[in-house]
């Protein structure tokens, strides 16, 4: 298992439409297992396979907190059945936006299809934050930032001040 660099924008890998799976083999599996690995060292919930630079329809999540066992998740082809119409609203933050934050009105539950790490079909019933931090990697998939859902001002301005850090490689973030 290895921790992958995960890209953060400005960069046009993140606005591509990832492509299905055909089958959950060995390489999705290590994948997910890298993915997992850098979730986990980023202490991110949740990450798309898109964020680490590969454009396949698979998310990882796992949304136990800090002093609770880990229950890593597992969604290759996810699609979302149903969407509920009452919205709940979370501040959403995201690896790929990194520290920036804006609270994001999105439907408080929802059903999604997906195959699981050993490829079998699943139907998960969410609500809450993990209804939420679903449909956050799922945009992912379909090249959709949570900053998309901001003002164009707000996003222009969060855009700009991560191009300058990009600029600026040799800047140390603690």
């Amino acid at each position: 298992m290895a921790i992958r660099t995960i890209i953060t924008e400005p960069n046009k890998i993140l606005r591509q439409k990832s492509i299905e799976v055909d089958t959950v083999g060995k390489e999705e599996q290590k994948l997910m297992d890298d993915m997992l690995d850098t979730m986990y060292h980023a202490n991110g919930i949740g990450l798309a396979a898109i964020q680490v630079g590969v454009p396949k329809r698979i998310i990882v999540m796992d949304i136990a907190r800090k002093n609770e066992k880990k229950n890593p998740m597992y969604f290759v082809n996810p699609v979302i059945k149903n969407r509920h119409i009452d919205l709940s609203t979370y501040e959403e933050g995201c690896l790929s936006v990194p520290n920036y934050f804006a609270e994001i009105d999105r439907p408080k539950k929802c059903d999604v299809e997906y195959l699981d790490y050993s490829g079998q079909k699943k139907i998960l019933k969410a609500e809450g934050l993990l209804a939420t931090c679903i449909q956050h990697e799922m945009d992912h998939l379909e090249g959709i930032l949570f900053i998309d859902y901001l003002s164009k001002l707000k996003k222009t301005m969060i855009i700009k001040k991560l191009s300058k850090n990009k600029e600026r490689p040799d800047r140390i973030i603690v």
